[in-house]
């Protein structure tokens, strides 16, 4: 009887330079799994790209400032935005599209930051509007704002770090050596891996000024001089000083931030000037037609966007006899004239510090010690080797002692 023949059996792969192409099935616990290959996805997501560190920015940010720097736009003029994205590009790898998009956000011209680092000429969209839209790279221009010379006065002084880029072409900083808590100036949202942030902006001058009163006094009262967050947009501030003092103290909460408007007699309608933040004048609009249509608001015959030059402006027309202020009371008003706006720095000092919570005091706190460690290696740079050595002498022997030439961890 004749024998079968043996199944062949498949060639394996013995290239130790090949990884990947072998065919067998590994027996491997999840938990493993998770650790070996979504770990480093996650924690890159998280450093690299979605929460800002402590100089106020992501990695897109400072790659675009930096790269504008390089370019010498903090003293030059202006020159076309295509032309400082396809630099950028040098630096971050992800498309001209969304280098473009970062660098709309930090214009003057979009609003989106109450102190803008990029001095815009062009259509660059406004953050109020959803419709009005930038224009491409190629008709607008763009330089570094005055703002800047807080970011780059330093960082030819050996005061951070800097590492290769994505090819090891050229050398990009870590950090920007910024001389103010840019945390709290320059508002920013970052959703990452099982980890946010939503951090608002404050006003510069009572940053500052609660900085300067926390290098006196570390206990000090930060509500005295820094009471509330402030938006580009505008709006009031339905203020509770208890809250206030809970998203301080803990990092989450919520802010809530109502349109102002003014009646105008002469023609009978209200005018909407200031909306909160992270609304748009389009969905007030769609809002208020809806509210119309269901009968919700009958004291209103027509909307409009009146918005120029100067500034937002949502027009209301009124029916004959409403009262304006009995009008912007009612409950349905409140659907698109409120906003809470959600706050959480939790994960921010979480990732600079590797503890729960946060307040808004210790990234004045951060950044006065980084601003000390920067302060100490411009002395071991600029000062003369006779200030930053001592010599201790004794009748037996002399001994030369030096501070250690960098103050960097």
């Amino acid at each position: 009887m004749p024998r079968k023949k043996a199944a062949p059996q498949p060639k394996k792969n013995e290239n130790p330079n090949v990884v990947g192409l072998k065919a067998e099935v590994i027996s491997q616990p999840i938990t493993e799994t998770l650790e070996q290959n979504y770990m480093p996805y996650a924690m890159s997501v998280i450093v690299s790209r979605a929460i800002p560190e402590i100089d106020g920015f992501k990695p897109s940010h400072r790659k675009l400032l930096y790269t504008m720097y390089k370019m010498n736009l903090l003293t030059g003029g202006r020159t076309k935005s295509a032309n400082i994205v396809g630099q950028t590009m040098r630096l971050n790898p992800h498309g001209d599209a969304a280098i473009y998009e970062t660098m709309v956000r930090l214009s003057k011209g979009y609003g989106a930051l109450l102190t803008p680092f990029v001095d815009s000429k062009g259509n660059f969209g406004k953050v109020f509007s959803r419709d009005m839209s930038y224009a491409a790279s190629r008709y607008t221009e763009a330089k570094l704002a005055d703002i800047c010379k807080e970011l780059f006065g330093e960082i030819d002084s050996d005061t951070v770090d800097f590492v290769d880029n994505y090819d090891g072409t050229m050398k990009e900083p870590t950090l920007l050596p910024t001389t103010f808590p840019n945390v709290l100036v320059s508002a920013n949202t970052g959703i990452a891996v099982g980890m946010a942030s939503q951090i608002c902006g404050f006003n510069l001058s009572e940053v500052c000024e609660t900085t300067i009163a926390l290098l006196q006094n570390p206990e000090h009262d930060i509500l005295s001089t820094l009471p509330a967050p402030d938006f580009p947009t505008g709006g009031e501030i339905l203020y509770d000083r208890a809250e206030m003092e809970e998203i301080y103290r803990t990092g989450r909460g919520g802010v809530k931030v109502r349109a102002r408007w003014r009646h105008l007699p002469k023609e009978n309608i209200i005018e909407i000037y200031e909306i909160p933040y992270s609304t748009t004048s389009e969905v007030i609009i769609d809002k208020v037609a809806e509210l119309v249509k269901t009968g919700k608001l009958r004291e209103i015959s027509d909307m409009r966007d009146e918005t120029d030059l100067s500034g937002l402006k949502l027009a209301i027309d009124l029916k004959r006899g409403t009262d304006p202020e009995k009008l912007m009371a009612k409950p349905a008003i409140s659907t698109f004239s409120l906003r809470e706006i959600p706050v959480s720095w939790a994960s921010v000092r979480s990732l600079m510090s590797g503890l729960p919570g946060a307040r808004s005091a210790f990234a004045a706190e951060f950044t006065l010690t980084s601003r000390k460690r920067r302060i100490s290696c411009i002395c071991c740079l600029v000062l003369p080797r006779s200030c930053w050595i001592s010599i201790r002498r004794s009748p037996s022997s002399a001994t030369l002692r030096k501070k250690p030439t960098s103050f960097r961890t």
